[in-house]
């Protein structure tokens, strides 16, 4: 991208925001940012969006319910609240799931509410809340039963951990019931859900299970993927052949004794930093297992993640397997990307998506040798943009203390270290292995490009008739929008149709997938009306 270029970009946030009112303007001002990656300036995050303003972000229910427990097959998730709430949570991200033979439960297909009522919100709900789960027992006798809050819930006092632990004793604790208080209000994003939710993992399921599945060699946890479109079944084949066992997953194509014997496991990866961080560090606290930041979006990301997997276990063997399967994959990789490159070289693009999606996507398109000139998320904290460096200077604000910070002790049975301090030091030194540590989104954009948080519907308007980029990566609430104002639009929540999009074969997909959109003028060509019929404009005149 050219000066020219990014000194246009600097016009952007003047421009946007002197069409607001001035607390409005101030306000945003501090969430629009010109990027510098030598000296990274400090960006507003992670509080209340403007009432009026149409955000992206989506709901704290949505967040626990919809995006970390939703992809696990065998709890039956019941929401508690309206219809609306479970249905829009259902399917909508396309998580998928395999099971090992027709026997195993799958739940994903079903869409579980009490589908409360006027007379629910006046005399309560608790009562219908119960029959639901007894009927939920009866129908498909499930191993655990989550309940998730939705915004009436909360108004009216429905007590959900009371009503689990009553169904607890019901079924004689031969089923597991356990509440979360994730009423769509109790946070300024789903970022709330999220933590709600790996408190509640926490406390329910994690460690219920010492039993050691598969290899005791290279255990590992896979954190904060969700398979969308199936980037979790690339992820397994890539770690299968590499010898690598992977114990648990959070969440994608996973399951309740998945999540009991991740205590198991010796290394953690995190890949959706913002989602599940939190269980990354309980796990260290109370087990020992040290964790690490890796992208497996992209080809050369996965490369690289499959490198300090190997560089962390410190054996030759794996070290070599690894190298073999890098340097076969690769092979299709290069010959699916030099295909699609004069379709793609010079083109631009725009991110907003996600908690770590922004910037993940971002090594994909670098492949592409596509720019990204503006991108942001929709329910990131500083610390995604910024990295963890600043986390102790970051504000605790009331919304933040309505999420409660639970306290996590070392287990002192079960607590193992599986390597010294000074040795996963002595290691980030010969390896960039980001242990406890996340650099940010901002570190990697070039200087001068846009980085916003919490886009606004009017900023979005405004990003594409100045800059019109060649491809918008985003939600389905501004898919449709985007894409009549001339430009392609990605969803990268659900990833449309498409997918995976992770790993090697999952990067051949994206090239391809990309370099379709890129090349069709279909968008350009349409018109509305008043664009396309004569129009006759007046001036009146007092």
């Amino acid at each position: 991208m050219g000066m020219k270029n990014k000194k246009d970009l600097a016009k952007f946030r003047e421009t946007v925001i002197e069409k607001y009112p001035n607390k409005v303007a101030k306000k945003r001002a501090k969430a629009i940012i010109n990027n510098d990656p030598e000296n990274i300036p400090e960006i507003q995050a992670n509080i209340r969006t403007i009432p009026g303003i149409i955000t992206q972000r989506g709901c704290t229910y949505a967040g626990c319910k919809g995006v970390v427990l939703g992809p696990t097959r065998d709890i039956v998730n019941i929401t508690h609240g309206p219809i609306g709430c479970g249905f829009y949570s259902w399917l909508t991200r396309r998580n998928q799931t395999s099971t090992t033979s027709d026997a195993d439960e799958n739940f994903i297909p079903y869409c579980f509410s009490t589908d409360m009522q006027d007379s629910n919100i006046v005399f309560g709900g608790e009562d219908k809340l119960k029959q639901a789960v007894r009927e939920a027992v009866e129908l498909f006798n499930p191993k655990a039963v989550a309940i998730f809050s939705t915004c009436p819930v909360g108004l009216i006092g429905d007590d959900v951990h009371k009503v689990a632990e009553q169904m607890r004793e019901e079924f004689d604790n031969k089923i597991n019931v356990f509440g979360f208080s994730c009423e769509g209000y109790r946070g300024v994003s789903q970022s709330a859900g999220h933590h709600i939710a790996n408190n509640e993992l926490y406390r329910n399921l994690i460690g219920n299970d010492d039993t050691m599945v598969g290899s005791a060699k290279y255990r590992i946890n896979m954190l904060g993927e969700y398979n969308i479109g199936g980037d979790a079944f690339e992820i397994e084949r890539i770690f299968e052949k590499c010898g690598i066992q992977l114990v648990s997953t959070f969440s994608g194509n996973s399951t309740i004794s998945s999540f009991e014997q991740a205590h198991t496991a010796d290394l953690s990866l995190v890949m959706c930093h913002r989602s599940i961080n939190y269980v990354a560090e309980m796990l260290e606290t109370s087990f020992g297992i040290p964790w690490i930041k890796v992208n497996l979006i992209g080809a050369d990301s996965t490369a690289k993640a499959l490198r300090k997997i190997a560089a962390y276990f410190e054996d030759d063997e794996l070290k070599a397997k690894v190298e073999e399967v890098i340097a076969e994959e690769m092979k299709d990789v290069n010959a699916a990307r030099e295909a699609v490159l004069p379709k793609t070289t010079g083109k631009s693009a725009m991110l907003f998506v996600g908690g770590s999606r922004a910037h993940h996507y971002q090594d994909l398109f670098e492949e592409l040798e596509i720019k990204t000139i503006a991108a942001g998320y929709e329910f990131g904290h500083r610390d995604d943009y910024e990295g963890r460096r600043v986390i102790p200077s970051i504000k605790i604000d009331a919304d933040s203390r309505n999420i409660e910070e639970i306290t996590v002790k070392r287990d002192e049975k079960r607590y193992k270290e599986r390597m010294t301090k000074e040795k996963l030091e002595e290691l980030q030194k010969q390896v960039d292995l980001e242990y406890n540590d996340y650099k940010g989104l901002m570190p990697q954009m070039e200087k001068g490009t846009l980085v916003i948080d919490d886009l606004s519907h009017y900023e979005m308007d405004k990003l594409i008739e100045m800059y019109q980029p060649d491809i918008f990566c985003a939600g389905v609430k501004e898919k449709y929008v985007v894409q009549k104002m001339g430009v392609p639009l990605k969803q990268l929540h659900n990833y449309d149709s498409g997918g995976p999009y992770a790993g090697f074969k999952g990067a051949i997909n994206f090239y391809n997938d990309i370099a379709m959109m890129v090349s069709t003028s279909i968008w350009k060509e349409v018109k509305a009306p008043w664009e396309k019929e004569e129009m006759i404009e007046a001036v009146y005149a007092c």
